[in-house]
């Protein structure tokens, strides 16, 4: 999952550098494509001027004085063109006009007339017959005060009588460069941010089976049970049903091989104990050690009897996946109950069951497997208790779960084992006779738990005493 993440994170990261790299050379662009439009409109007005200018020669010179008229008014004339976000309230074009030999024979700023500008390229490669264009600074260390002239041949049965050039500021396109650079921006941050989103609900979309296959393959790992993850009817829901069928495969065959070595480790110890019993009975011996014999192989028969059946029991347990019905069931009866099942148990010791439970407290669930759950919790709870002392019941309630407390006054869980009192076949002696059970009742417990989606608990009560919680939903 974390790997899967890292690809993600950089999938994203190579997005965000790549979006922003163009981004950046749009805006940089940006304003080299409005002189190459700028330039294209002045190449045609230059061409238009020459072709008006061409039909008024006059001594094989270009005549320039319906120019010196149109010009100054144009110049002051004022009007109001609003150009998206911009407005353009007046003309700012230069227009100058050489003879033959590139003397200025008009300039729209008198002061220029004439002046030689056969030197400058737009004049100079006009002339040549070539395309004629140039750049000039007003300051020459201030871009902003370049103006783009653009010249036209003007031409009389085939002959360059003359030039005319076109100029207009840089800066009065400036204002259009920045609004486009500033959407650019926007419109590159806006569809970057849109996209990361989109990308974060399909990865979380895609991201979230595998981490669920993930939860679910460390449950298979530890040999827990676990209902297959919902995935939908795609091909993700193909593929966990394969893995369900897989680990139906692999858990049968492990199920088997642990519980053969676990059944035969078990039954060792009570198996040794009725052959060495056997062996002795068939001596001469007296009436009374025969019967003390045949008691003890009563007794380790019964506990090999007693470790089958729970082995049994706790496998078909753990091969549930769900309970098939549910029921609502009021918890005080049910705790009263099985209370009630281990009174005499507990009463030929001497040791009280309190069970102070509050009524119409309900969960939903198996009524008799949580009935053997509070058995084998109250049970345990009898043999590890002093005589003469108390084991307490309670109930507490959140906001959606119910927790049953069953303490007892016992000497306690030692540390060494602490964290392996729900592990299979692990017991501790008792203190009145030293014996171990089989280690399967707290396995039990925990599978009834886990399979109503609840949990359980045995710790060591702060004031002595052992603490068992049982903690499962509300219906």
């Amino acid at each position: 999952m974390r790997k899967t993440t890292r690809v993600f994170l950089g999938v994203i990261a190579v997005f965000v550098l790549g979006l922003g790299w163009l981004v950046r050379q749009a805006i940089d662009d940006v304003e080299q494509r409005y002189r190459e439009s700028a330039e294209e409109l002045l190449v045609d007005t230059a061409q238009l001027l020459a072709a008006l200018l061409a039909t008024d020669l006059q001594d094989g010179a270009p005549s320039v004085e319906r120019l010196r008229l149109a010009m100054p008014a144009l110049q002051r004339s004022r009007f109001e063109a609003r150009i998206f976000a911009a407005v353009k309230r007046d003309v700012n074009l230069t227009v100058y006009v050489t003879d033959a030999a590139g003397r200025v024979l008009y300039h729209s700023q008198a002061e220029h007339e004439g002046e030689d500008y056969s030197r400058w390229n737009d004049v100079l490669r006009t002339l040549q017959g070539q395309y004629g264009a140039r750049s000039t600074r007003a300051v020459p260390d201030r871009p902003d005060t370049s103006t783009m002239y653009v010249a036209a041949p003007i031409l009389r049965d085939g002959r360059i009588a003359g030039v005319v050039s076109v100029g207009k500021p840089t800066a009065s396109y400036r204002p259009f460069v920045e609004a486009a650079r500033r959407n650019l921006l926007i419109g590159g941050a806006t569809t970057g941010l849109a996209v990361l989103l989109l990308a974060l609900a399909v990865a979380l979309w895609l991201l979230r089976p595998v981490g669920l296959f993930s939860d679910y393959m460390q449950l298979l790992k530890n040999r827990r049970q676990a209902g297959l993850p919902r995935l939908g009817r795609s091909a993700l829901g193909l593929l966990g049903a394969a893995f369900d069928e897989m680990r139906d495969a692999l858990a049968g065959r492990s199920y088997v091989e642990e519980y053969v070595q676990a059944l035969t480790h078990e039954i060792k110890s009570p198996l040794s104990a009725i052959r060495a019993a056997a062996e002795l009975l068939d001596e001469n011996l007296p009436a009374e050690q025969r019967r003390r014999f045949l008691g003890h192989i009563r007794d380790e028969g019964g506990r090999i009897q007693d470790i089958v059946d729970r082995l049994l029991e706790l496998s078909a347990l753990e091969k549930r996946r769900s309970l098939a019905e549910l029921q609502r069931i009021e918890l005080a009866p049910l705790l009263r109950e099985a209370a009630a099942s281990l009174a005499s148990s507990a009463a030929a010791r001497h040791i009280a069951i309190r069970c102070d439970i509050p009524e119409q407290r309900y969960v939903e669930g198996d009524r008799f497997l949580l009935l053997r759950a509070l058995d084998n919790l109250l049970q345990n709870a009898v043999q590890f208790s002093p005589a003469g002392s108390e084991i307490e019941i309670g109930l507490e309630s959140s906001q959606h779960h119910h927790q049953i407390a069953i303490r007892d006054h016992g000497l306690g869980i030692p540390a060494y084992a602490e964290k392996r009192v729900f592990e299979r076949f692990y017991s501790l002696p008792r203190p009145d006779s030293g014996k171990k059970s089989t280690g399967l009742g707290l396995s039990f417990v925990k599978e009834i738990a886990e399979l109503h989606h609840g949990q359980v608990s045995l710790t060591n009560h702060p004031q002595g005493g052992v603490l068992a919680l049982l903690r499962l939903r509300q219906a």
